[in-house]
């Protein structure tokens, strides 16, 4: 697991790319295995190649730059989305075989880490059939705290989920979140009120997740690492 701070979405997706590539070359050696945690700034919206993606995008170029909110297309599934301070982000680079996963199980497993960090800070997360993510509250209370999107390119897996921590949620209504017109967004620190976790709490917490998880599944995942900066 890899701590990266805080980091441009066009570094942190070279970075990305790199590790991809660098899994795919190593497999046949029994690598297969780089969890980036960040947050992303300057805050960005991203849109994938979702034919209707980009009409959930609310605000104008002008809006989004004087709000200093950068945009970029991104290969990635799902719809628009928005990274920024005070959000955990965290990029799984995964050999999905290595582990046993297949697109549906890794999303699952994106979810579960989710739901394990934030029942830390007694939040419960569920899961909503219809849309992929992790929410809290029930009937129309629930709101969604934490988004995921991924790409799997020959059997590895880039980008992963985003978990609001304590972030700006005005800049939700810049765009339609996740498509998902109606349903809102939340963070743990709205949920929680006085004191909410750290960004580092949240991080040490989806390290220990991920770590618990992973090590969990059928395949080989003898590599698991300490958080490093």
């Amino acid at each position: 697991m890899v701590d990266l701070g805080r980091i441009s979405y066009d570094e942190a997706l070279v970075r990305q790319r790199s590790i991809r590539d660098r899994v795919l070359a190593e497999r046949a050696a029994g690598g297969g295995m780089t969890i980036l945690l960040l947050e992303h700034d300057p805050p960005v919206v991203t849109v994938t190649r979702r034919p209707s993606a980009a009409s959930h995008v609310l605000a104008s170029p002008e809006a989004l730059a004087a709000r200093g909110v950068e945009r970029r297309e991104t290969d990635r599934g799902g719809d628009v989305t928005w990274h920024g301070p005070g959000q955990v982000v965290a990029y799984a680079i995964l050999d999905l075989p290595r582990f046993g996963l297949r697109v549906g199980s890794h999303m699952r497993l994106l979810e579960q880490v989710v739901i394990d960090t934030i029942a830390e800070h007694d939040l419960e997360g569920r899961r909503d059939p219809g849309a992929t993510g992790v929410w809290i509250g029930e009937g129309a209370g629930a709101a969604k705290i934490a988004a995921m999107g991924v790409r799997v390119g020959r059997g590895v897996s880039m980008h992963g989920l985003a978990l609001n921590v304590d972030c700006d949620l005005s800049h939700f209504g810049l765009i339609v979140p996740c498509g998902l017109a109606g349903r809102p967004v939340t963070s743990m620190a709205k949920a929680l009120g006085a004191a909410p976790p750290s960004v580092a709490e949240v991080k040490r917490g989806l390290a220990a997740a991920f770590a618990r998880r992973l090590a969990a599944l059928p395949g080989d995942s003898g590599d698991q690492a300490s958080m490093k900066g």
